[in-house]
């Protein structure tokens, strides 16, 4: 092994800016960083759009193939990582539409395995809320349920949720605070 080889930064780790321009350059390590180190991140959303393990994975890829094919566009007046989920939420809504017009059935997740005792009843009652508060979500339109989501569970400011959605940061804020206060509604 050389000294050079030990003074180099694995690409896992190396900075934002260093990896697009590699990407850009049409890189494929680079591009494989980028999506491994946003796949969880555009899953969620996608996810949390769609409600459905099945689509939320077609919808990532599909993210993923027009982020890497636009890149050289990309012009960073925003993140990366905005500007990445801001593609998701486009590809998550044209498999909204596509899948409404198909009239197709979501799969339903197998079921999980369930250990013995109070830990058992533990993880069934932590299940069973997730379900009610994502049923409650679901019920939510469309602006708030994305601000809710972009807001709690990706830590987005208003101006990146802004971003996203396409509209102003004060919009944002309203849909975030209305899909709060209608999930509290829901919920009770």
């Amino acid at each position: 092994m050389n000294a050079t080889a030990l003074t180099e930064e694995p690409a896992e780790a190396e900075p934002e800016r260093l990896l697009l321009d590699r990407a850009r350059a049409g890189d494929r390590a680079a591009q494989d960083v980028l999506v491994r180190r946003y796949l969880a991140d555009v899953f969620r959303v996608t996810y949390r759009l769609l409600g459905s393990r099945e689509r939320a994975e077609d919808a990532t890829q599909d993210t993923f193939v027009n982020a890497l094919q636009a890149l050289p566009h990309f012009r960073g007046e925003s993140s990366f990582r905005t500007w990445l989920l801001r593609i998701a939420g486009n590809a998550a809504r044209s498999q909204g539409r596509r899948w409404s017009r198909s009239r197709e059935t979501g799969i339903t997740e197998g079921a999980a395995e369930i250990g013995d005792g109070a830990d058992a009843g533990r993880a069934v009652e932590r299940r069973e809320e997730a379900a009610r508060v994502e049923r409650a979500l679901a019920q939510l339109p469309p602006r708030q349920r994305l601000a809710v989501t972009l807001r709690v569970q990706q830590g987005l400011s208003y101006r990146e949720i802004a971003a996203l959605a396409g509209g102003s940061e004060g919009a944002a804020r309203v849909n975030y605070h209305l899909g709060i206060k209608r999930l509290r509604e829901l919920l009770t």
